[in-house]
């Protein structure tokens, strides 16, 4: 994980930590900071969200190269099998 990327998932965390700070202030019948409560948590998640499918395709594109890369090796390997004679 880059450093950049472990900054953004801190800042979202201390969001999210923020949000349920604030989440057990809020009176229930005080409508305003309710509405703005929804929309700053619907606003963490979908931040959230699309992190998540950063994340996702970088351990997809890790397990392709992975892939590659073992196939490349068993390859590399028949080779200097068949040239010894194997």
């Amino acid at each position: 994980m880059t450093g950049k990327t472990n900054e953004k998932g801190r800042q979202l965390q201390l969001r999210l930590k923020r949000l349920q700070a604030r989440a057990s202030t809020v009176r229930a019948d005080d409508r305003a900071q309710l509405i703005a409560l929804l929309d700053d948590v619907q606003t963490l998640r979908d931040l959230l969200m699309h992190e998540c499918a950063r994340l996702d395709k970088e351990i997809n594109r890790a397990m392709f190269r992975s892939t590659a890369i073992t196939a490349y090796g068993r390859g590399a390997q028949a080779v200097r099998a068949m040239r010894r004679g194997h």
